[in-house]
């Protein structure tokens, strides 16, 4: 751990919800993500920066001109303002911009308004090799804006972590306590790690991820803050699904809950879409993988009567934003959807 951390100069990570400059994607390239599939998941992947153009400047890393070329068409095709679309030569490996993008600190009252952390990346527990390009990406960054970069030197992914914006951090065992992240680390010190370099005062865990989700249990896939003291979270209401007791459990661990200020969470239940299978595997499609944009939510959609009821349940939880529903039963057969694809980069 470096000798003084961004917890220690007053910077903290604010909630998905609180404004932002701009939402950070990787541009999809990775043909092994969606086997056989990936030229039909362009038209959705666009249709989504074209809502967050919107209300946001949308900055995408590319490889190169080509692919700059290739992704400004489809773009163009969707009726994306491309004046609010900024590309960056960066190289990926693959598209998930949630766990190999910048982690991105603030404190308004410092002289830097805003720095990087850039957690160590290892593909979800070295799974996807190669994954050197992605590991990179928050430094890059960086080093384009001129901002300090923290270097934990642990291995931690943007998916895995839920944020109220008041002091409190969301998590699972499931993930975070996996030996193929930090095998050398117990609770007590992931829990320190997340305090230093998030600047967060408490954290709350639950059990358990989804069935089909190959990071092991991300809590973007289960359980999001909506505002300080108020969770979405999936539930399975039939009780011969797999996901079911897994979802339970986390319930009960939730209703067990107290904020910093000692108040119980406010918790709303959000149904699970009908199981999404594709060549025989059952895929993590989960309407908590929302993406909270300066005006609107962007919900992922699976083709199943539970779409239209979780959307309700989503723009009653988000009053002041349009709900908006995009179909992802391409993007899922890579494995995550529309959390899972972006970055926030908070405005200060």
């Amino acid at each position: 751990m470096e000798s003084i951390t961004p917890a220690q100069l007053g910077y903290v990570f604010p909630a998905e919800f609180a404004p932002h400059t701009a939402t950070w994607l990787s541009w999809p390239h990775k043909e092994a993500s969606w086997p056989g599939k990936i030229n039909a998941i362009y038209p959705y992947y666009s249709q989504f920066v074209k809502e967050l153009a919107l209300s946001e400047l949308v900055r995408i890393n590319v490889a190169d001109e080509a692919m700059k070329q290739f992704a400004s068409k489809h773009l163009n095709d969707a009726g994306v303002d491309m004046s609010k679309v900024e590309f960056f030569f960066h190289p990926t490996n693959d598209a998930w911009c949630r766990d190999h993008g910048p982690a991105f600190l603030i404190n308004p009252a410092a002289e830097q308004k805003k720095v990087i952390v850039d957690w160590g990346y290892n593909a979800w527990g070295g799974k996807y090799p190669p994954f050197d390009q992605d590991d990179v990406i928050p430094t890059l960054i960086g080093k384009h804006y001129n901002l300090p970069v923290y270097n934990p030197g642990i291995v931690m992914e943007g998916g895995s972590v839920e944020f109220n914006g008041a002091g409190t951090l969301l998590t699972s065992t499931a993930c975070l306590l996996n030996p193929n992240r930090n095998p050398h680390l117990n609770q007590d010190q992931i829990e320190n790690y997340l305090r230093q370099y998030y600047g967060v005062e408490q954290i709350l865990w639950v059990d358990e991820g989804i069935v089909g989700d190959d990071t092991d249990g991300h809590i973007d896939d289960t359980i999001r803050f909506v505002n300080e003291d108020t969770v979405l979270t999936v539930v399975e209401f039939s009780k011969e699904d797999e996901n079911y007791e897994l979802l339970q459990q986390n319930l009960r661990q939730l209703k067990q809950m107290r904020l910093l200020n000692g108040k119980q969470l406010n918790i709303i239940e959000l149904p699970m879409p009908d199981a999404v299978v594709f060549d025989d595997q059952r895929l993590p499609a989960s309407y908590a993988n929302f993406y909270i944009a300066n005006k609107s939510v962007i919900v992922p959609t699976y083709r199943c009567a539970a779409d239209d009821v979780a959307l309700q349940i989503i723009q009653q939880s988000f009053p002041d934003r349009k709900v908006v529903g995009i179909d992802s039963t391409e993007i899922i057969w890579g494995l995550g959807s529309f959390h899972c694809l972006s970055q926030q980069e908070p405005a200060v």
